[in-house]
């Protein structure tokens, strides 16, 4: 699956959580806020999808997403975003882009 499809996969297993996700432009990674008591994650839209992909794994990683149906494409890329993350191997396109 393509990072886009992926990302729309996630953005919608986070709203069965009731999670907003927002996309915003500015110097920021982006991740999980609480704005007027819900819970919203922000996402750079400056970003690469890798990089979305990697905010939204982490995001997901802090919530209960066993209890969701999440397609095999999209489960196997979550817990490819989740072991690359903790490997060290994540994010470093975005820090290229907040340097350049």
């Amino acid at each position: 699956m393509k990072p886009e499809a992926i990302i729309k996969a996630l953005e919608g297993a986070l709203a069965e959580l009731g999670v907003r996700v927002r996309y915003e432009r500015g110097t920021f990674r982006g991740g999980r806020c609480t704005v007027d008591g819900r819970d919203v994650v922000v996402l750079n839209r400056l970003h690469p999808p890798e990089a979305r992909l990697g905010v939204l794994a982490g995001v997901l990683r802090e919530l209960p997403v066993d209890r969701l149906y999440l397609r095999p494409a999209v489960r196997d890329a979550l817990e490819d975003a989740w072991a690359a993350a903790d490997a060290g191997t994540a994010g470093e396109a975005t820090v290229e882009d907040e340097a350049g």
